[in-house]
């Protein structure tokens, strides 16, 4: 699974609708080949700090009502690992409880994905895939965005139920946020000739920006049909800006997913006039942090899933996906 590696500082990012391409963009699960490199030193759980519990559940508890939403897991937070290790690293995640993870830069690898998750009892009901814009360009080199329909037949293999993109970066002005909602609203028609529904994953700039006097999310959402959901990324909300918990009240059942990342209050990153850097973040495990987690979860009775995710991670990175699994798997 070796793939080509991207450089944040090198990429840019043409949308469908306004043909514009923004250069400064992180490295992450949007791209189309498989993205850059994740830090896993191989030290201990004593060394990093993580707090792992000494007992595992042979499997997530079942879900109970609308309160307890599936665990999942970004598998772009381990994607060094699934380079190498494709099904050793799926098998550590399933010695954590993992049964539900979230498929990236699924399109050109579905039947290996569809094998390797029938091998170890894994289940996709989610997936990362570029819907609105056109071409990625890395390195000079401009990479078509695979169609809604091969996205789409690829994420019926895999057994996806929603196909998510995981970022637009043109969030300035009210015709560019208005073309991306006309974009996904398209591409939810498309996907529900195949029985699927689409929605869109936020970073930081859609809360950080205001239109018409609210963040540009939530203007957005008030764009959006019926069809299209929300995956709210609570850790770029609240460093957004958002009061992260109000904001998801407010967005109310069009929120279907989480991501569940943690870590120390920092600067919007992406306010600076600089390449993204993760390893400036300093993530910790769910509950370690401090982003308002357990408020996000409680305002959020409509999420389907809740996926964990490290943008990055200074340590072993599976020890800290338990502790985040067993945060979310044993709260109240």
């Amino acid at each position: 699974m070796s793939r080509p590696r991207s450089d944040c500082s090198s990429v840019s990012v043409r949308t469908a609708e306004t043909g514009q391409t923004n250069s400064k963009l992180p490295t992450g699960n949007f791209l189309v080949a498989s993205p850059g490199e994740r830090t896993a030193t191989g030290r201990t759980p004593t060394d990093t700090g993580v707090t792992v519990p000494t007992t595992r559940p042979e499997a997530p508890s079942p879900r109970t009502g609308a309160q307890r939403p599936a665990t999942s897991l970004q598998l772009y937070s381990v994607n060094s690992h699934l380079e190498t290790d494709l099904d050793g690293t799926l098998a550590r995640l399933g010695e954590i409880g993992l049964r539900n993870v979230e498929a990236f830069a699924f399109v050109d690898r579905a039947d290996e994905l569809v094998a390797a998750f029938a091998r170890h009892g894994i289940a996709a009901p989610t997936g990362h895939a570029m819907l609105v814009a056109k071409e990625v360009t890395r390195e000079g080199v401009t990479t078509p965005v695979p169609s809604h329909a091969a996205t789409f037949e690829a994420a019926k293999k895999l057994g996806i139920e929603l196909v998510i993109d995981p970022a637009v970066f043109d969030w300035s002005t009210r015709e560019a946020v208005e073309a991306t909602a006309s974009a996904l609203n398209e591409a939810a028609r498309s996907a529900a000739e195949h029985g699927l529904r689409v929605g869109y994953h936020n970073h930081a700039w859609e809360l950080s920006t205001l239109i018409e006097g609210v963040p540009a999310l939530e203007y957005f959402a008030g764009l959006l049909d019926d069809e299209v959901v929300l995956e709210v990324d609570v850790y770029w909300a609240h460093i957004g800006g958002a009061d992260a918990p109000a904001l998801l009240e407010r967005l109310g059942d069009r929120v279907r997913a989480l991501h569940i990342k943690d870590g120390p209050q920092v600067e919007n990153p992406f306010a600076a006039d600089a390449p993204f850097d993760p390893s400036g973040l300093g993530q910790v495990p769910a509950g370690q942090g401090a982003i308002p987690l357990e408020a996000a979860l409680a305002a959020t009775p409509s999420a389907e899933f809740a996926v964990i995710e490290f943008d990055h991670f200074d340590g072993d990175i599976f020890a800290a996906i338990a502790a985040s699994f067993d945060y979310l798997e044993n709260r109240a």
